[in-house]
Formats: structure tokens, sequence, C-alpha cells
């Protein structure tokens, strides 16, 4: 049977080559000069460390700008919530999106189903595998997907006839 699997994984080589070019160019920027501004990746969690909340937005413009030129979607990042840090300085935590949360897979398989498009869906952990009898089918389905599913960035791999 034909298939395909919609997944959401950002290249976590490029998010880290993004990460390392926003670090070198807040070490070079004046306006962050004698500052506490740094950012740091461990994982798929981006810290973001600055004086001021007006200064970490600044840090995540220039993150942004980096990712942008890498080709990574910038959909992937979640934004956590300001914190404070000793003394006057502030941090912010970024997860980079990798996987399909179970609610997520519930939509696309409900959207699929909805659609009378003659394809099933299945979640298989962070993945959801669509298959049916033609390959038109598929192709119809990737399209309607990558139509109405525009909250996260996702991707159809493993596309097999």
């Amino acid at each position: 049977m034909p298939s395909f699997d919609t997944v959401c994984e950002a290249d976590l080589v490029k998010v880290k080559n993004s990460v390392e070019n926003t670090a070198k160019e807040i070490g070079t920027r004046f306006d962050f000069k004698g500052t506490a501004a740094s950012i740091d990746i461990k994982d798929k969690d981006i810290t973001l460390i600055g004086d001021a909340d007006f200064q970490l937005d600044q840090i995540a413009d220039v993150l942004r700008n980096k990712l942008t030129k890498q080709s990574v979607d910038v959909r992937f990042l979640e934004f956590g919530d300001l914190q404070k840090i000793g003394g006057d300085k502030v941090k912010r935590v970024v997860k980079v999106r990798n996987g399909i949360e179970t609610e997520l897979a519930k939509k696309i398989q409900r959207l699929l189903k909805d659609s009378k498009i003659k394809v099933q869906a299945a979640i298989q952990e962070d993945k959801v595998r669509v298959t049916g009898g033609k390959r038109d089918d598929l192709q119809t389905a990737i399209a309607l997907l990558k139509k109405e599913i525009t909250d996260i960035p996702i991707d159809c791999i493993n596309f097999r006839d």
C-alpha cells in the first residue's frame, strides 16, 4: 500500500549553527557591549539571557534572522515565559519543537477522515502515517495537510509507492 509519514522535525544542525552565529553577533554588536546578553543551546532548549525583556526580544529577533538564513522555519520555536534570575537579569527558554503532539495528530486524523479522501491515518509515536490505495489520493491528502495545518511546520516524508 502506498504511504507517507507526516512529521514535524527541525534540522538541529542548522538550529545549532544559527544559535552560534547569533552568539557571535551578540558579542560584536555595540548595543550588547557590557551587558549580560547571551544565548546557549542544550539538546532542544535554547536559553536567552539578558538585562531586560527588551534585550531578550532583540536577541530573539537576531535568532529569527539567522534561522531564516539557514532555511529553518521559525514556527519550530516555542517561546517560554520570562524568568527573573539573580540581580536584574532575566532569561527565557525557547524550545525547539520536534515531533507531532497527540492532540495535533488527532486533528490531522480527523481532518483526513472528514475530507472523504480514501486514506487512513495512524498515529505512531511522534508522527502520523497516512496510507491509501492510490498515489493520487495520497497527493491530495498532502495538499490538504499543507493547506489546513498552518500553526506548525509539517513535512511529508517517506513517500512509498
